[in-house]
């Protein structure tokens, strides 16, 4: 049985990742900054219907040493799926920015040294679409970057150079560690646990009734069980070494994504934005508003992007987005959570 090192097990993703990996064979080691979050962690992964005889734990932190050339003593794979991430941007970028990269830092050079085969890495596609503006190319693929220095914030900047840094580790050909890094869009789908997280904080915003109106947003998406699955493929597949695979399936407007849930949720219909506001009425908004203005550069601006490699690592058909989009919102009701 092989052994995968899971850094950030007890997020959204992380936890369906777990759930992927234990259904596939694997044993799991899973990376917890705060030890008594274990238990919690684990009943929420058995809940999912699996075994987890074969989960354990340890205790890591982005930001510091210690424990890390341990964690990866007698693994055969990493899966870095931990990174900060916030719904309000700080004031001080360094707080986002710093923990990511130092963190990819410390776990990569921890799996390279202990000579783990592959490391598959949860960057984003903030590292590939952000900072265009609307006379943006009409499609990007994985060779395609974000620049760092341009007009992004801080969580794009993260995950930037936090990508960044794992290449500059583990570059091809030079060490025996091989990386493979996934570009994640939008993370829906249903959860875990009763934490709602930063995609399930959105849907609240809908059904509460928090967003009358509706910027001229669009968000690629994938289904975090789509999505899991990729990371447990990429172990292996020879395509996925060395390369960036693109996990998006698919791109809704905001407005869009909130219709979706009108007829399943009636009684949450009267609640969802009513109509897309203008783009000089968000730029005015946006003037009193930090987290808005961070955004402004993505008004109108909806990329196609290359799917053909990720479908090829998921190897069947993607969970329609709609479908996901309604499982979320399920799950945040069934737990109380609206």
């Amino acid at each position: 049985m092989k052994t995968v090192l899971l850094t950030g097990v007890t997020g959204f993703l992380g936890g369906h990742i777990a759930v992927a990996l234990l259904r596939a064979g694997y044993k799991v080691r899973g990376s917890l900054r705060t030890p008594s979050r274990s238990g919690e962690t684990k009943e929420a992964i058995k809940a999912a219907g699996v075994d987890v005889s074969h989960l354990e734990f340890v205790e890591l932190d982005l930001t510091k040493d210690a424990g890390w050339a341990e964690a990866c003593n007698g693994v055969d794979y990493l899966v870095h799926a931990a990174s900060p991430f916030v719904t309000s941007m700080p004031k001080d970028k360094v707080e986002l920015i710093t923990p990511a990269v130092e963190g990819t830092k410390r776990a990569l050079s921890a799996a390279r040294d202990a000579g783990v085969a592959r490391v598959v890495l949860t960057s984003s596609i903030a590292a590939i679409v952000p900072g265009r503006g609307k006379s943006g190319p009409s499609h990007l693929d994985a060779s395609d970057w974000a620049d760092p220095d341009g007009d992004v914030n801080a969580y794009v900047e993260s995950k930037i150079r936090a990508e960044q840094k794992a290449w500059e580790i583990l570059k091809p050909g030079a060490t025996k560690t091989e990386l493979a890094v996934i570009n994640p869009a939008f993370i829906v789908g249903p959860l875990l646990d009763s934490d709602p997280g930063t995609s399930g904080a959105l849907f609240q915003r809908f059904l509460r009734g928090k967003a009358p109106v509706a910027p001229h947003l669009y968000l690629h998406s994938v289904d975090v069980r789509d999505l899991a699955d990729m990371h447990v493929a990429a172990l292996t597949d020879p395509a996925a070494a060395g390369a960036r695979t693109i996990a998006s399936f698919d791109s809704y407007s905001i407005l869009q994504m909130a219709n979706c849930l009108k007829v399943p949720f009636p009684a949450y219909s009267k609640k969802m934005p009513k109509f897309q506001a203008p783009d000089w009425f968000i730029r005015l908004v946006a003037l009193f508003d930090a987290d808005m203005r961070a955004g402004l550069n993505e008004l109108g601006y909806n990329p196609t992007l290359d799917e053909a490699p990720g479908r090829a690592l998921l190897g069947r058909t993607p969970i329609p987005i709609a479908d996901s989009y309604v499982a979320t919102a399920q799950s945040l009701i069934e737990r109380n959570l609206v």
